[in-house]
């Protein structure tokens, strides 16, 4: 049986204006997790413009020894093209920015957000190799990466002599399988782990979704124009496979949010899968579970339903 603490990390893009305004509870979620057993926290400086790293910092204070922080490097700040990408002048600029932030002295896990096709590599890994041996970072990795684009990576940063990155963070999903026959080889050919996000694909796989009277609150509402809610294709196919995942879930006695996230946990490539709640009680509803585990015969039974390697969304791919 896996743990269901150990493997699950706090994504907190939630912190701030993008979903939740109450510092008070945000700081309440990540005492909960902690409580909980989780140890590794994920953020970004784009989440709200640097505010999601700062509120977490906050949390955090007093207790950074007992956790692992990540953060990430590269999407625009607040659409601003000087505050982006993977230059040696913004990479440095921003991982100061970060530390001020978070209130800490180093980055446990460093991510390229997403590739910057108008920086060279070398000039992006060799400011990170000397990021980590200044101890303002610990690791290195990189987020939504093609399996090209990692081996690419790997093949300069051991030409150089440069720390290559031990760990990507890419979509996984019951609904989002694309990563499995591509990026999940490349991780086991350079000794990478994946550490996921929207294993709930977005709420989907709550079954918050499988009608059309969904919460102001919900994604739905907040976001109308997200690829999911303005595609009334994308939305029936997506109910009709959450009603029959739903009843798997059902017929092996377990929610379908526990099936969900036993099923991403299962790829032995996963070191840990991102929740990323908006509220407390979202949290403790995902807290409410001992052991996750998938039954042996459920995946054959989601393989009927979701076929390995396939996007219900390609949009889902990031």
């Amino acid at each position: 049986m896996t743990s269901a603490r150990g493997p699950l990390a706090l994504g907190t893009m939630m912190f701030g204006a993008w979903g939740n305004t109450d510092e008070t509870e945000c700081h309440q979620m990540v005492h909960r997790a902690l409580d909980a057993g989780i140890t590794l926290f994920d953020t970004a400086d784009v989440y709200d413009a640097g505010a999601s790293e700062r509120i977490l910092g906050e949390a955090l204070r007093g207790r950074r020894e007992r956790v692992l922080i990540a953060t990430k490097v590269g999407s625009p700040i607040a659409g601003d093209a000087l505050r982006s990408g993977l230059s040696r002048r913004w990479i440095t600029k921003a991982c100061d920015d970060s530390l001020l932030r978070l209130g800490v002295e180093h980055i446990d896990l460093y991510q390229m957000h997403r590739p910057d096709p108008s920086t060279p590599l070398e000039e992006t890994l060799a400011v990170f190799d000397e990021l980590i041996r200044a101890g303002k970072v610990g690791a290195l990795g990189t987020s939504t990466f093609s399996a090209a684009q990692l081996d690419e990576v790997h093949a300069i940063a051991a030409a150089n002599g440069w720390t290559a990155p031990t760990m990507e963070q890419p979509p996984y999903s019951l609904l989002a399988r694309g990563v499995e026959h591509t990026v999940f080889p490349a991780l086991r050919r350079h000794s990478m782990g994946a550490l996921v996000w929207a294993p709930l694909n977005g709420g989907w796989l709550t079954g918050k979704y499988q009608s059309e009277a969904t919460d102001a609150n919900d994604r739905a509402h907040r976001q109308p124009d997200h690829f999911d809610h303005r595609n009334d294709a994308i939305r029936a196919e997506k109910r009709r496979i959450v009603d029959r995942l739903s009843t798997v879930a059902t017929d092996h006695g377990m929610t379908l949010a526990t099936l969900a996230l036993a099923f991403v946990l299962d790829e032995p490539t996963v070191v840990a899968a991102l929740i990323g709640p908006r509220t407390l009680h979202q949290l403790e509803q995902l807290l409410t579970f001992d052991t996750l585990s998938l039954p042996a015969d459920a995946r054959a039974a989601i393989d009927a339903i979701v076929a390995p390697g396939h996007m219900v969304n390609p949009a889902d791919a990031g």
